[in-house]
């Protein structure tokens, strides 16, 4: 297991090299992997991590359904609600239906309706990673939109290389270096052989050089 302080040297390395720019920059982790069969989809990373300090910009989170988990999603802050008639709609204007699927994160949908997604919105949502979470009748998702907000989803695929955001640069590098250690702690438990599969851990901004953590 990495050493916070490793993490942290790296962070500020990687903030303190990059070129100054004149607009907020987001702060990634490049993760390689090692002695591993990514072709068992058994071995693939796929999850949803709870970032100690957030990624310094907003995090949109949408629901689908109507009714009381609308009025909830509401209260906590939801950036957009699509009801069942509106996921029709959005499945027959595929360039706004992209638009909806890239800008947003994370989609949470009631039970009832996880058909129409399937049928109006899966090839949209789908290949992005971004098919909702089915939400049950009578689960209060107040909770699980808040959390979400302050979440990342880290995906492999079948490749051995992969990318997560961990945050901004206005953010503190102890509070990226937090973050990048809650998702490697995440993936050291996902993986067969914990640190042994991960061969490799770089952090960068979006125009900055590389520097390895691991």
């Amino acid at each position: 297991m990495v050493e916070k302080q490793q993490i942290l040297e790296a962070v500020k390395t990687a903030l303190e090299t990059a070129p100054e720019r004149k607009f907020q920059e987001s702060v990634d982790i490049t993760i390689n992997l090692k002695n591993i069969d990514m072709a068992q989809p058994k071995n693939r990373i796929d999850e949803t991590i709870n970032l100690p300090n957030g990624l310094g910009t907003p995090i949109k989170v949408a629901v689908l359904g109507k009714g009381e988990i609308t009025t909830q999603a509401k209260e906590a802050g939801v950036d957009l609600i699509i009801s069942p008639e509106e996921i029709e709609r959005l499945g027959g204007e595929p360039r706004e239906a992209r638009k909806v699927a890239n800008e947003y994160r994370f989609f949470l949908a009631e039970t009832s309706v996880m058909g129409q997604v399937g049928r109006w919105l899966g090839p949209r949502l789908g290949p992005r990673g971004r098919m909702p979470t089915p939400i049950p009748t009578g689960t209060d998702v107040r909770p699980i939109i808040e959390r979400l907000k302050t979440s990342v989803k880290v995906r492999s695929k079948d490749k051995k290389v992969f990318h997560a955001p961990v945050g901004s640069t206005q953010m503190a590098p102890e509070e990226i270096a937090e973050n990048i250690d809650a998702i490697l702690k995440k993936i050291e438990t996902a993986l067969e052989q914990g640190p042994q599969n991960i061969r490799s851990v770089y952090v960068k901004t979006t125009m900055g050089p590389a520097v390895r953590v691991i």
